[in-house]
């Protein structure tokens, strides 16, 4: 039994309402609640009186509140159903959310953040699941990486919304609440969803050892991403000095950028899974060294910008394609697995790289961020059938 809200052939003819729908819960979850964080931060900072030591912190806690989410969200889709995942993950976004819009204080700012960014650890193993039981499997591998580079428009509205009200960041999230229901809404009225009994029992306890490669390299990335990804605004605007207008300019188009990640799927099919991965890791490696090497310079940081946007969007669509190889009849729970492991590498990324800040600059920090990211490339994938198929 599946439930079906529209009539035979709705794989085929409900799949774009589905696509769009997922994209723009991923944009709520991913691009606005939890990197809206970072491009809000000079102005966080300001309100809230925020050190480098303390940013970095509290972006340390969303991230592992995230990997609490996605650990949870693996039992479950075994035990509950994605369904039930959607409307967690939706909940989270918009409570927490809500809680930021109201927040009085650097520690219900805190609280907030750390809701929040929880979000995206249930919506991203649900909606895999609503894709690949709704759209016929030759489409499903690019409808998964339209849904995921929506990120980037999250990413780029947040930026327009900055730079049209700079500073009224409190109705930002007030909105993304909103949003969150909404489109979770629009995607449980368009998923086939498969009924939890139907999930084979051996599914729950497949073998570990597979899926450490994919781990370590997920790891590895996010722990080099998290440098732009929470400060990489606060580096221009504080670092580089240019103004804030032009920074949230340069914030759209990293997420315009990152929608590009909506062709990782097809990177995947042409390139092989070690192709991509290789590829997208040292593109979000130059993208950072961009930063950390000409901070004031506003053609080079739209160019580095441009460059991780897409990059990273599409890295995080390599690893559901590497998840879907390795756990063909689990992907949704392969997806959390790796989704955990990029957020925890994030988590400490986050850390570090504030720590790293105080202490020896930004600028330096970025540099370490860009270093391990190169290292990510280097966890290639073993050859896969993806990557025969790619000749």
């Amino acid at each position: 039994m599946v439930k079906r809200s529209f009539q035979s052939g709705t794989a085929t003819t409900g799949a774009p309402a589905l696509v769009a729908s997922g994209a723009g819960l991923i944009a709520v979850t991913y691009g606005v609640v939890r990197y809206g964080y970072g491009l809000q931060l000079p102005r966080l900072t300001a309100e809230f009186s925020l050190s480098p030591r303390a940013a970095g912190a509290i972006a340390a806690g969303s991230f592992a509140a995230y990997c609490a989410a996605a650990l949870a969200a693996q039992r479950m889709i075994a035990r509950r159903g994605a369904r039930v995942l959607l409307w967690l993950a939706a909940g989270l976004a918009a409570s927490g959310a809500l809680l930021v819009a109201l927040s009085w204080s650097a520690p219900t700012l805190a609280l907030g953040v750390l809701v929040a960014g929880s979000a995206a650890g249930a919506a991203s193993p649900a909606l895999v699941v609503a894709i690949a039981s709704t759209v016929r499997h030759p489409l499903a591998a690019r409808a998964q990486a339209v849904v995921n580079a929506g990120t980037g428009l999250g990413v780029a509205l947040t930026g327009a919304a900055v730079l049209a009200a700079p500073q009224a960041w409190r109705p930002v999230w007030v909105g993304a609440a909103a949003a969150a229901l909404l489109t979770a809404a629009a995607v449980d009225r368009r998923a086939r969803w498969p009924a939890v009994a139907q999930r084979p029992a051996a599914t729950a306890h497949s073998p570990a050892t597979p899926m450490r490669r994919p781990v370590l390299a997920a790891a590895v990335a996010g722990t080099g991403s998290a440098a732009v990804w929470t400060f990489g605004r606060d580096l221009i605007t504080t670092t580089g000095g240019l103004p804030e207008r032009t920074t949230a300019v340069l914030w759209c188009l990293l997420g315009a950028a990152a929608v590009l990640g909506a062709l990782s799927g097809d990177a995947v099919r042409v390139l092989g899974l070690r192709r991509a991965w290789g590829l997208t890791a040292t593109l979000s490696a130059a993208g950072t060294a961009v930063l950390a090497l000409a901070p004031g310079s506003a053609p080079s940081a739209a160019l580095a910008g441009a460059v991780f946007g897409g990059a990273y969007t599409a890295l995080s669509g390599v690893l559901i394609a590497w998840a879907g190889v390795l756990r063909p009849a689990a992907a949704g729970r392969g997806t959390a697995t790796l989704f955990t492991a990029l957020t925890a590498g994030q988590a400490v990324g986050a850390l570090a790289t504030g720590v790293l800040a105080d202490q020896a600059g930004t600028q330096t920090a970025f540099w370490a961020g860009a270093a391990v990211l190169l290292a990510a490339a280097g966890v290639l994938p073993a050859g896969t059938t993806a990557d025969r198929h790619a000749g």
